[in-house]
């Protein structure tokens, strides 16, 4: 499969993978699961995948959207150049950080 990396975001919370796991699963939808990755692959180009590690903090987690697509200009052009797209990614992914923090009762922050 061809990929190509669009954007990556991740940030960290405070606990450990072992409670931070379940709500991932539980909150994000998954077409691939691995030990403490995920992916989700939908519509025709995107390709978004999840992963956690332990880090001093807690878990650090990682999300990156890939182009799956064959046709890099069909796939800019579909997302208006991508103009704005990381900032969008960012700020949701900054939302879901911290809906887990305040259903775990943890800290979180962007990294």
């Amino acid at each position: 499969m061809s990929r190509r990396l669009i954007t990556e975001v991740a940030g960290v919370i405070a606990a450990p993978v072992e409670q931070v796991w379940p709500v991932i699963l539980q909150r994000v939808p998954s077409t691939e699961q691995g030990e403490h990755s995920l992916a989700y692959q939908g519509g025709w180009w995107y390709r978004g995948e999840w992963s956690v590690t332990a880090d001093p903090e807690g878990t650090r987690l990682v999300h990156r959207v890939y182009d799956v697509a064959g046709n890099r200009w069909a796939v800019a052009l579909a997302n208006r150049l991508f103009i704005g797209f990381r900032e969008r990614t960012r700020r949701g992914f900054a939302e879901g950080l911290a809906h887990i923090g305040a259903q775990l009762g943890c800290a979180t922050r962007l990294a």
